[in-house]
């Protein structure tokens, strides 16, 4: 589902594993592998002679299974662009390395990656999303004592906490100014959330992907759009999806809330004093500078710069974005 990078099981060192891996499948499975390349950590391509699988580790049995019967249920319910998963090992469930692993639909993937920084992809993208929702609606009570309520607020007041406490990392980097800017923005965003409580937690309840990052959109070579990677489905309104391809999309908008109405799908959310507040937590800042900490590459330039860059670099269309915010947020509560 997504292109493997040219690694082959033969080059030592890291590949001890992969070919104890692959030693492994070719006992398990009804079909001899003959390539098996990595995507990413615990996702491999695997190619046989027949066709290509997508080879995913889960960190439990439960988590597998959740996913299999996720995935069937959308196709069940008329929603086909992602992937299934193959019951093919020969005594199941496959289990390598204290990894539970699924063997999934490999959907070829087109020339033309999907990317945020093409108009038309940012609205194909939201479609599919509506799509997703609008089948997820119709699992939310078959999947409630499973699938977990998405806490929008909660989520984001310890997003809030891990980054306060990394603040002397991150005050290496940043100016004060632009710190206290950002925290402000926080308590603006999480304050407005307290008093439109309601708005994320009444109303339509759907099944939320709660990742819709770029890389989980995949456009396949017959150029359609297939949406992917269910690892973090929770139970709430669609608001919380659309927060964060709002968030997603903004960058590449130079942060026009004018331009986000055009938009239909997000034009009448903007019309919610709640979701305007929602929309001014810096979560992706505050994501990335806890995750470049947690992973101690902060000090790396290549891995820095595109934190920066959405910390500083972007400041003051994000400032201009906070203030048009606040007016229409002020306007709404007239």
């Amino acid at each position: 589902m997504t292109k493997a990078v040219n690694t082959t099981v033969n080059n030592g060192g890291d590949d001890l594993a992969q070919n104890r891996l692959l030693s492994y499948l070719q006992d398990q499975l009804p079909f001899k592998v003959e390539e098996i390349k990595p995507i990413r950590k615990k996702v491999y391509l695997l190619r046989t002679q027949e066709r290509a699988f997508i080879l995913k580790g889960f960190s439990s049995y439960h988590r597998l299974k959740l996913q299999e019967a996720f995935t069937s249920s959308l196709m069940n319910e008329g929603f086909e662009k992602t992937y299934i998963f193959y019951e093919v090992a020969k005594e199941p469930p496959l289990f390598f390395d204290r990894t539970y692993f699924g063997c999934m639909e490999y959907i070829p993937p087109s020339e033309d990656v999907f990317t945020y920084y093409l108009k038309t992809n940012r609205l194909e993208g939201l479609e599919l999303l509506k799509k997703f929702h609008d089948t997820t609606e119709k699992l939310v009570s078959r999947y409630q004592t499973v699938v977990p309520a998405y806490r929008q607020a909660d989520k984001w007041r310890e997003r809030a906490t891990l980054f306060l406490n990394n603040l002397p990392v991150v005050r290496y980097f940043v100016q004060k100014e632009i710190i206290n800017e950002l925290l402000a923005w926080a308590d603006w965003s999480l304050k407005g959330m307290e008093e439109e409580a309601l708005l994320f937690q009444s109303g339509r309840q759907v099944i939320l992907h709660g990742d819709v990052a770029h890389h989980n959109f995949l456009r396949a070579k017959d150029q359609s759009l297939y949406l992917l990677d269910f690892d973090l489905v929770a139970i709430g309104t669609p608001h919380s999806d659309y927060l964060q391809y709002a968030n997603r999309i903004l960058p590449f908008m130079k942060w026009s809330i004018d331009d986000l109405g055009k938009y239909p799908i997000l034009k009448s959310y903007l019309g919610e004093r709640g979701f305007l507040h929602a929309l001014a937590f810096p979560t992706d800042i505050f994501r990335e500078w806890n995750r470049v900490i947690r992973d101690r590459t902060y000090l790396d330039p290549v891995k820095i710069r595109p934190v920066l860059d959405l910390t500083v670099g972007q400041f003051a269309e994000r400032q201009r974005f906070i203030k048009a915010l606040k007016n229409a947020a002020s306007e709404k509560s007239k």
